[in-house]
């Protein structure tokens, strides 16, 4: 299992909209095989950003996903909010996860190296 955290740093005044565009988002991941959960998380602190966390059964699921036409059609309206609705540029990470206190019997994410998207 994987989790990747988008960080996007988005100028306040522009929250709301951001938020919105989450809550009308097209929802094409949560059909994608692989595919477990989706959470937009609200920093709580100036000057923090949001936090996309998804979580995927595979490193391979999420590179489907990112491969797809679903994505392309997923993102569309990304780019809708204009460019000084962020702060700085955005920030993607990958996790492998090695233990999950809910999934006790969760077997640990092979250590895939260094993730590549292309």
């Amino acid at each position: 299992m994987i989790t990747v955290a988008n960080r996007i740093y988005v100028n306040p005044e522009f929250g709301d909209a951001f938020e919105q565009r989450f809550r009308e988002r097209a929802g094409l991941v949560d059909k994608m095989p692989g595919f477990v959960s989706n959470q937009v998380l609200r920093p709580v602190n100036e000057g923090d950003p949001y936090i996309v966390f998804t979580t995927w059964n595979s490193r391979q699921d999420f590179l489907n996903w990112v491969r797809s036409d679903a994505f392309t059609k997923g993102h569309a309206q990304s780019g809708t909010l204009p460019k000084e609705a962020f702060t700085r540029s955005n920030v993607l990470e990958m996790h492998e996860v090695v233990q999950d206190s809910a999934r006790p019997d969760l077997a640990p994410e092979p250590h895939g190296g260094p993730f590549n998207m292309h």
